[in-house]
């Protein structure tokens, strides 16, 4: 039977939900789902219609002599450029030394903060996975994970990365390493059981595993709670963006 109600998007959910500290069954009932027969094809296709695919968006990068250039197209970099050539057409040379040093090495700090910001992007989405598992209709699938909704049961073997956020509701011998999320150096083991508590630490979400990280030993599975920009990982990415987009550093950023 098709449902009609309408889920909410991953990213307004995780805000309103402490999924660790749900019973799986009321969590699956919420998210409308089944744990051992997982969603049907037409369910499937309607969250994938309105949650967009569980991948990291990625433009394509700038170049680097773009990324440089794109620190001097602000009014007052043009401004003080102004100034630096009337100065020197008064012969000030002093002066307008002293304006295109700092305007060049406020466009330095710019561009350098911006290429580490595109990096680490990249590196984030060299984390997603490929393929994911997952049980739907009643049948285990080997699917695209970009293809994964929330409601999806996913299947996780030692070795595996994981394909998106979800709760655990059964585990055996289940750990994960979660450095790359938690800077943990060692892996956590994992539980099935619900947590007592609303207010839990990322670190110590033990019923919980992230896109990203990796199982190192034992079995699980889970229920996806969130995908894509959604994800933990996905938070952490538009963090980086939004600090990539934010006005550069230096001596000119409070003039902007």
């Amino acid at each position: 039977m098709r449902i009609e109600k309408r889920l909410p998007v991953p990213s307004e959910t995780k805000k309103a939900m402490a999924w660790y500290a749900k019973p799986t069954e009321a969590l699956a009932g919420e998210l409308q789902t089944d744990l051992n027969v997982g969603l049907n094809v037409d369910e499937t296709a309607r969250r994938q219609a309105q949650e967009g695919p569980n991948e990291l968006p990625e433009a394509p990068p700038p170049s680097l002599l773009k990324l440089f250039l794109s620190q001097f197209s602000s009014l007052i970099v043009w401004v003080l450029i102004g100034a630096a050539i009337v100065s020197g057409l008064l012969e000030d040379w002093i002066d307008a030394a002293a304006i295109l040093a700092i305007v060049f090495l406020n466009g330095v700090l710019g561009f350098v903060q911006e290429f580490r910001a595109e990096r680490s992007l990249a590196a984030l989405r060299k984390m997603s996975v490929a393929t994911a598992r997952v049980i739907r209709g009643g049948a285990l699938q080997s699917i695209p994970a970009r293809e994964l909704v929330t409601g999806d049961v996913i299947v996780l073997d030692a070795g595996d990365r994981i394909p998106a956020d979800a709760r655990l509701f059964y585990t055996t011998n289940f750990q994960a390493q979660e450095a790359s999320l938690t800077g943990e150096s060692t892996p956590v083991q994992k539980q099935a059981e619900r947590l007592e508590t609303t207010e839990v630490p990322l670190a110590d979400q033990h019923n919980m595993v992230f896109m990203g990280t990796v199982a190192v030993s034992g079995k699980a599975r889970g229920l996806v709670v969130a995908t894509g920009l959604g994800t933990e990982l996905g938070r952490i990415a538009s963090m980086i963006q939004k600090a990539a987009e934010a006005e550069r550093p230096g001596w000119l950023s409070d003039m902007r």
